[in-house]
């Protein structure tokens, strides 16, 4: 059996940026490690997510020091990464990225919602019992402004952070991929909606509760091997 290594840490910044989740440098993904964790950090060259390369992915201790390779540095926002991760055993992935649409949506007041049922069950569920909102668009790059950031997050696996972006976790490197890429298709349709006059509602209870969870093989590691054929990689 593979485990997922710095490639896999590359290949889900390359595919945010791909599916428009992260426009330029900014954003980062880390996977937890026995030691510590696998981070895209900063490196002399910087050419941004979609062009992410394994020799961009350090492993670094929770809590430093960070010692890398000569031109490289740590996230700012290691914090969101470190803290999350410490404070979560079942975590081992965090994406932080800036979706733009995830973000114009909150912004405008717009929900998220399960506004639709098989036609994604996966998001469906995600945000049937709501998606919080961290009310500070600052950079965290304190462990104390990630630990307020999770405590807007509470027990979520997914937190927009208002003006800023999205912190998104999973138990595995394509869980925490998909629901990022799930969200940020939910607030574009959910702002087509509101931009052709309609009001994004919520499938009655009756409709969601006939939505099966199909699996993690097919709703994450199936869209995990298309995203990854789709990059090229």
């Amino acid at each position: 059996m593979k485990f997922p290594g710095k490639e896999d840490v590359a290949l889900a910044c390359r595919v945010l940026a791909q599916q428009g989740l992260a426009r330029d440098v900014l954003g980062h993904v880390s996977l937890r490690t026995g030691t510590g964790m696998l981070i895209r950090c900063r490196g002399p060259k910087e050419r941004g997510l979609l062009h992410t390369e394994a020799a961009d992915v350090h492993e670094v201790a929770l809590d430093g020091p960070y010692e890398l390779p000569y031109g490289y540095a740590v996230p700012a926002e290691l914090p969101i990464h470190a803290e999350t991760l410490r404070r979560h055993p079942g975590v081992n992935a965090v994406v932080h990225a800036h979706p733009p649409a995830l973000v114009t949506a909150d912004l405008a007041g717009v929900p998220l919602l399960p506004i639709v049922g098989a036609f994604d069950i996966p998001t469906a569920r995600l945000v049937r019992d709501g998606v919080p909102v961290h009310p500070r668009a600052v950079l965290i790059r304190t462990a104390a402004l990630a630990a307020e950031m999770l405590t807007s997050m509470g027990d979520r696996p997914v937190c927009v952070l208002r003006g800023h972006g999205l912190t998104a976790t999973g138990a595995t490197l394509a869980q925490a991929v998909t629901r990022a890429i799930g969200l940020e298709h939910l607030a574009r349709m959910s702002l087509d909606i509101a931009r052709a006059g309609g009001t994004p509602r919520p499938l009655p209870e009756s409709d969601l509760a006939e939505l099966p969870d199909l699996g993690a093989e097919l709703n994450e590691e199936a869209v995990w091997r298309y995203l990854k054929e789709r990059s090229g990689a």
